[in-house]
């Protein structure tokens, strides 16, 4: 099998296992406990928290752990006092987002899309065209099915001028971009810890100091109030660790990665021509989305029958047979948006293997089509 599926989600890293051991068998306390198997789990909670703050460059008290990245999304587009004003959310977000907003929607708030050019990028002008009851608004750092950066600063920039808060789901960028610039400039952010070699069931949400939130979870004290429910102690072990490994490799991850899409997009495109499109501007170095003529969702399962796995989008949809909103949103028809697929790399995968992907995906596409192109 050769995996190239990392935006979905990535192996556990040995270290961030080792590091939650102690805290699944013999330190295995609830850390809201007063006893001292309480305490050294709550310890060892405070240090994840401590430094995940410190490799965001946020306080402690500002960090905030969740089941996961949907959970943090949900979080902060249900659930942040300003969002009571009105809701603004780029076309081409997560689903995390988008359902938040759809609920927060029925419930009564004013929910507006921001468009995408055909590069898939927010542009800090869409901004311009919004009425001002927008109290939060909500862009991806970098979208999961393209690997699009947004411009982060700007838009953030362009939202606090208007008075409103910002937020960016960062799950996606967490493993090739710099995370500090990106904390500076939002009031909330969000994180998933299986991204990035964590476990699977941890996140974190940031909330700044100042922004008002009501929980999403009731029926404890634990998060400082704001999030019921025993924290998962082990995970947050790991997803520190993790996210410690992934900052410090990070020049290396891009470099690696740049390189492995290169020679894969290149091969394609050599043995293809005009029968497939890269998709998406200026992206994040790991994630390819190609877009082929006449193609269709078959080639996934021709594709994993060879033993490439790959995806159609997200993994959280891909079991829908509705077309991708992100490439619709970006101007392709439904029958285009159907024909795209999702290629994601990590510093595990090797030049053999992605050259042999791509010859993958050129056999399978030509027998898909009956003929040589």
């Amino acid at each position: 099998m050769i995996y190239l599926d990392y935006a979905s989600t990535t192996p556990l890293r040995r270290e961030a296992l080792e590091a939650m051991l102690p805290y699944l068998r013999e330190d295995f306390g609830n850390p809201d406990s007063l006893h001292m198997l309480g305490r050294r789990a709550a310890l060892a909670l405070q240090d994840a928290r401590d430094t995940i703050a410190a490799l965001l460059g946020v306080r402690s008290s500002e960090v905030y752990f969740t089941a996961g990245g949907t959970e943090a999304d949900n979080w902060a587009i249900r659930c942040t006092k300003a969002a009571e004003r009105g809701i603004a959310v780029s076309a081409i977000e997560h689903h995390a987002v988008l359902e938040a907003a759809q609920l927060a929607s029925r419930e009564g708030r004013t929910v507006r899309y921001l468009p995408v050019g055909r590069e898939g990028a927010v542009s800090p002008g869409a901004l311009a065209d919004l009425p001002g009851d927008a109290g939060l608004v909500g862009v991806m750092a970098v979208n999961n099915e393209t690997g699009v950066l947004q411009p982060v600063a700007q838009l953030a920039a362009a939202t606090h001028a208007r008075g409103a808060l910002f937020f960016s789901d960062c799950v996606q960028a967490a493993c090739s971009c710099d995370l500090r610039p990106l904390a500076a400039v939002c009031d909330l952010m969000s994180l998933s810890a299986h991204k990035v070699g964590g476990p699977k069931g941890v996140g974190a949400l940031v909330i700044k100091k100042g922004v008002r939130m009501s929980p999403l979870i009731v029926g404890g004290e634990q998060e400082r109030g704001l999030r019921g429910g025993t924290v998962n102690v082990a995970g947050a072990v790991g997803f520190a660790k993790a996210l410690s490994l992934a900052v410090r490799e990070r020049e290396d991850f891009v470099r690696h990665t740049q390189a492995m899409r290169a020679k894969f997009e290149a091969r394609i495109v050599e043995k293809l021509g005009d029968a497939v499109t890269v998709d998406g501007g200026r992206r994040a170095p790991n994630i390819s989305h190609l877009t082929f003529a006449g193609g269709g969702p078959a080639l996934l399962g021709l594709m994993d029958l060879k033993g490439l796995a790959c995806s159609a989008g997200a993994a959280c949809a891909a079991h829908s047979t509705l077309p991708s909103h992100v490439m619709t949103a970006m101007g392709q028809s439904e029958d285009e948006a159907r024909a795209g697929f999702r290629f994601s790399f990590g510093l595990q995968t090797t030049e053999t293997e992605a050259l042999a992907a791509a010859e993958i995906v050129v056999g399978n596409y030509r027998n898909y089509i009956g003929g040589n192109r």
